[in-house]
């Protein structure tokens, strides 16, 4: 079946007449930069998601992340109380020891 441009661009309107919105540049460069092939399923949803804010490019980095640990271990007194596979008494619990 042969459609012509004038119906093709009526296909592609939004019901409330509205054209569908190209991806931001933010978005597709990010998406280049996380995925081998970028014309992809997954890389376009990524893309979509950084061009709406709902996914920041490259996340917290690994230093954030060490220094969020580390106030966490800081807080806790230094030890952190070992969890096991359903309810233990308090003295009983195992004490892992963190060297910070």
């Amino acid at each position: 079946m042969v459609i012509s441009r004038s119906q093709m661009a009526q296909q592609v309107m939004k019901p409330g007449g509205k054209k569908m919105a190209k991806l931001c540049a933010k978005g597709k460069a990010a998406a280049k930069r996380k995925f081998k092939v970028y014309p992809s399923a997954y890389a376009n949803m990524y893309a979509s998601a950084v061009c709406s804010g709902k996914v920041t490019p490259g996340g917290k980095s690994k230093s954030q992340k060490r220094k969020a640990v580390s106030a966490q271990r800081k807080q806790s007194g230094g030890s952190m109380v070992a969890a096991g596979c359903g309810m233990v008494e308090d003295s009983k619990r195992k004490k892992t020891k963190l060297y910070v």
